[in-house]
Order: structure tokens, then sequence, then C-alpha cells
């Protein structure tokens, strides 16, 4: 049995896409993300130690959305769930990657792209 840990809406600048208008001016990606983990711990202890801190949690994605660009934004949703994963005690994560101004002609309210990963020991391919 897995407890959740959620961060909504979390805003950061990036320069991701296939165009290259979009690596040069930018702009705003949100994320949001579902940690699974056991919880019983940190609820035991209340020590942040025992949990996944999520204001430091916030500042990695938060780079990893600044950082290196890519096309797509499904290659970000995998690159911020292995970051999620980097803490042995997730045992799995749902990643959803916003792209609210994406490049489309059309009238729309978003884009988004929704990912989930698990352990690589969970899964039979052994890929994380």
């Amino acid at each position: 049995m897995s407890d959740v840990i959620t961060l909504t809406g979390l805003r950061a600048e990036g320069r991701h896409g296939v165009y290259d208008f979009e690596r040069v001016r930018g702009q705003e990606f949100v994320v949001d993300v579902a940690l699974e983990l056991d919880l019983a711990q940190a609820a035991k202890s209340d020590d942040v130690a025992d949990t996944v801190h999520y204001g430091e949690l916030a500042k990695r994605l938060v780079a990893v959305v600044g950082g290196a660009p890519v096309n797509l934004i499904e290659t970000l949703a995998d690159r911020l769930a292995a970051v999620c994963l980097a803490d042995r005690r997730v045992t799995a994560v749902t990643v959803t990657v916003h792209k609210p101004q994406a490049p489309i002609p059309y009238g729309f309210s978003d884009v988004a792209v929704t990912i989930r990963r698990t352990r690589a020991a969970d899964r039979p391919d052994g890929q994380a």
C-alpha cells in the first residue's frame, strides 16, 4: 500500500520545443507530480527527514525545467520522473507537464503529457 505526496501547479520557465523560437523565447511550463511511497515512518516520527521534502524536490524539478532544452514534453516528463525516483523511498511517480503556451494556431486551454514511472526493480523490462 502506498501513500501519495502531490505537488501541483509548479511553474518554471523553460526553452523546450521543436521550434527555434521556443528555444529562443522560452515559455512557462507547469508541472504536477504525485509520488507514491510509504509515509508511515514520517507520520510516526514527525520528522521531515523521514519523508520527501517537497520544497527541495520543487527546487530540483525547476532546475530540470530550466535546464537543457528538449524537443518534446514527453522527454521533459521522463527527466522529471527520474528526479523523483532518485529518492529510493519513492516507489512510483506520476508526472504531468503542461505547456499552456504551446504553438497551436487555435484557441485552447492547455496541452499536457502525463507519464507514470516505477522503480526499475519493479518492472520486468528493467527500465525506470
